[in-house]
């Protein structure tokens, strides 16, 4: 691992040791399970519109998953045609993923690395995916430097992560962690959330632009999670790289 790192140690930690749990529907990663729909659907629409396709066929894309996890994200993504590199600084979360692409026999490139070993290879991306991701990094600066030398010019990124606010901290903290167990103990650092304003600031320092935010909401009376206008809690972030 390189000197300049945006890796927090402590969260790898976490994650390591329940990495084993990511393709299980009713363990500790059901909550991303449950919103993964509305992830996809999300993510297929604004590349559609950015690069102006028709029927959500990506092919010829080139797309990193920064953070990927298990591969919830790169797996729909690698099935609808696209190019798709999954990143991940835990190794433990990477041989997970390679185990079931070759399970399915899928072709998608995984990659136990930093964001910032891979930016030092001048390697760049049509698209750049980051969900909850940002709210577990060190360097949320340095992090989002690296994110933008990885995407190509007028290239896009979608991440999501949690706002800073009191209800993000009642709802995805006390209520999501300690009184529903959504998420075990300990996984989010309220210290870490990150205002819709710091990000737009982050990225325009990096040459991006924030093109759209959009809420991601549940309703208890449904049980059900929808994209909405409010991002007091739960957004996501659509931006763009400037071309220069």
């Amino acid at each position: 691992m390189i000197v300049n790192s945006s890796v927090d140690q402590s969260e790898l930690e976490k994650f390591d040791k329940i990495s084993e749990s990511w393709w299980d529907k009713n363990g500790e990663f059901k909550i991303l399970h449950q919103i993964n729909p509305i992830r996809l659907q999300f993510i297929k629409d604004k590349i559609s519109l950015h690069w102006k396709i028709q029927g959500q066929q990506f092919t010829d894309l080139s797309i990193l998953d920064v953070g990927c996890g298990g591969g919830l994200v790169t797996v729909p993504m690698h099935k609808l045609g696209a190019n798709v590199t999954g990143l991940d600084a835990s190794n433990n979360n990477i041989k997970v993923a390679r185990s079931y692409a070759e399970k399915h026999n899928l072709s998608i490139d995984y990659l136990h690395c930093t964001i910032e070993e891979l930016a030092a290879q001048d390697l760049q991306y049509d698209v750049l995916l980051c969900l909850e991701l940002v709210e577990h990094v060190a360097n949320i600066n340095y992090f989002i430097k690296s994110l933008a030398s990885l995407l190509k010019p007028n290239g896009m990124l979608i991440l999501s992560t949690l706002n800073r606010t009191i209800k993000s901290y009642l709802l995805g903290i006390i209520v999501a962690e300690y009184l529903l167990g959504w998420v075990p103990k300990g996984t989010h650092d309220y210290s870490k959330f990150l205002k819709p304003s710091e990000l737009y600031h982050l990225l325009y320092n990096h040459q991006m632009c924030l093109k759209e935010l959009k809420g991601l909401t549940f309703n208890p009376s449904s049980g059900l999670w929808s994209l909405s206008d409010d991002i007091n809690v739960n957004y996501f972030a659509y931006a763009t790289k400037n071309n220069y």
